[in-house]
């Protein structure tokens, strides 16, 4: 079903059982896979690539005890121009997407998202609502990005690194003042399975340890390491951002 209302581009490949609702735009040479869903008002820039069976522009719902989802009109989903979204993936209404973004099979991006230029969000990531993530960012397979959360540029997130934004884990009113995900400063980059808890902010080019907890703000440029996480030594030289090739300041 494609609505008469859409405006679709040259060269646009469709799949099988598409649905394009209401005002989308898509522009010219794009791809789109088996089973995709676009929902109305949705805005796909040229060359990008849609995997079967995804979900672009969904409309959140708001569970009755939820408090970080908002009850409020949101703005269309936005992709701009060869961005590569996989398959069984749901983006949902006022997210972003800059150019270059690439988003792996089975991950779910929560609306009020803005993620940079050639950032990657890995296969079974879950990026949630009120989020910024820079540009050149890596996001690897089943993260979990919790609400409220900053991402600078060109952090790297391991597989099933954990967010967190609540300390007081779901009790008492009073906890809604103080809801806060990590904040990464440029450069930092967090070990596999690692948690962040609320409000941390890891400074620059802070590496964190597999398997750490991080319970207090780091300093730029140091290792740190377990449960809770302390700092160990100085981040070597030769793996500070401003010393690697892709690094553009």
């Amino acid at each position: 079903m494609i609505a008469e209302s859409a405006k679709i581009g040259i060269n646009v490949k469709l799949g099988e059982n598409v649905v394009i609702e209401d005002n989308v735009v898509i522009g010219d040479n794009v791809v789109i896979g088996h089973n995709v869903v676009i929902r109305k008002d949705t805005v796909i820039g040229e060359g990008c690539v849609i995997g079967d069976n995804t979900v672009l522009g969904k409309k959140p719902f708001k569970a009755s005890a939820s408090a970080t989802t908002d009850e409020k009109e949101l703005p269309p989903l936005v992709l701009g121009k060869y961005v590569t979204i996989g398959a069984n993936c749901v983006i949902y209404r006022g997210a972003v997407l800059h150019d270059f973004v690439f988003v792996g099979d089975l991950a779910s991006i929560r609306e009020d998202v803005e993620i940079g230029e050639y950032t990657i969000v890995g296969r079974g990531a879950a990026v949630e609502n009120k989020t910024k993530i820079g540009k050149y960012v890596k996001i690897e397979t089943n993260a979990y990005i919790t609400a409220i959360s900053t991402i600078e540029d060109y952090c790297f997130i391991a597989p099933n690194v954990t967010f967190t934004n609540d300390n007081f884990l779901g009790r008492t009113e009073e906890r809604k003042k103080y809801f806060k995900g990590p904040t990464l400063k440029k450069g930092a980059r967090v070990g596999a399975n690692s948690t962040i808890l609320p409000g941390i902010v890891i400074a620059e080019d802070t590496l964190v340890a597999a398997g750490s907890v991080v319970t207090k703000d780091t300093k730029p440029r140091k290792i740190y390491i377990g449960v809770p996480a302390r700092e160990y030594k100085d981040v070597p030289p030769e793996q500070l951002l401003e010393n690697q090739s892709y690094y553009k300041d």
